[in-house]
């Protein structure tokens, strides 16, 4: 039976006066290629959106109609990225931090707590609380894990046009064997995170370069490009 997140522990931060409750949750952690992505959700405190799940468990088009209610809805929304550069140089777990910082740093508000997904609170610089299955039980970190899928998965499609052997508009950078064909055969493009382990096996060559993507400050200009809006600022 799918997992029905609540407001149970945004509930307890605001009897606790805490009134800006943040909700974050990352996707792309296990991907190959691309970023690193961040959402950021300031649930409101009136209405709700029902169907608001953990990411993994909707279908792609219950995602982007969600995206689209949680945006109208919510009081404020963000997502912050970290390139696979960033990925490589910085190792995941900074990489994860950076990204929950551009995000967090994007909402227009000073979070009084922040709910994370997961055993690791990695939030340390803000008051935070680290939730075990997060995604499935608070309804803040599920609608954070939306928005990120939505928009990063948005971010893979749009970018294979520039990459066109990875087949990224269908594996959003994940291993499927399309992505493990076109790496044996061309090896690594500048979309790849060179440090993990399937990298050890690629044949010896530089990664296939793109203009757009040459560094962090172009990458990212580029993710925000993809996907910008009143509501929504990318980094």
């Amino acid at each position: 039976m799918t997992a029905r997140p609540s407001l149970a522990f945004e509930r307890q931060c605001w009897e606790a006066g805490e009134a800006t409750v943040v909700g974050v949750d990352e996707v792309g952690r296990g991907a190959w290629a691309g970023p690193l992505t961040v959402g950021a959700v300031v649930v409101s405190t009136r209405g709700r959106v029902n169907g608001i799940r953990d990411s993994k468990e909707l279908r792609p088009d219950a995602r982007d109609e969600l995206f689209d209610r949680i945006g109208s809805w919510a009081r404020a929304w963000s997502v912050g990225h970290a390139t696979a550069g960033e990925c490589d140089e910085l190792g995941m777990t900074e990489a994860l931090r950076l990204a929950t910082w551009r995000a967090l740093e994007a909402l227009p508000a000073e979070p009084d707590r922040v709910l994370v997904d997961g055993k690791f609170n990695f939030v340390d610089w803000r008051p935070s609380r680290a939730l075990v299955q997060g995604d499935r039980r608070c309804l803040s970190i599920a609608a954070a894990s939306v928005m990120a899928k939505v928009v990063r998965d948005r971010i893979m499609s749009e970018l294979a046009g520039d990459f066109p052997p990875y087949g990224f508009d269908s594996n959003k950078g994940y291993p499927a064997p399309v992505h493990r064909a076109a790496l044996a055969t061309h090896g690594p493009c500048a979309l790849h995170r060179l440090s993990w382990s399937f990298a050890d096996a690629l044949p010896d060559a530089e990664p296939v370069p793109n203009s757009g993507h040459c560094d962090t400050e172009t990458a990212l200009a580029t993710y925000a490009r993809v996907q910008s809006g009143a509501d929504v600022t990318l980094f």
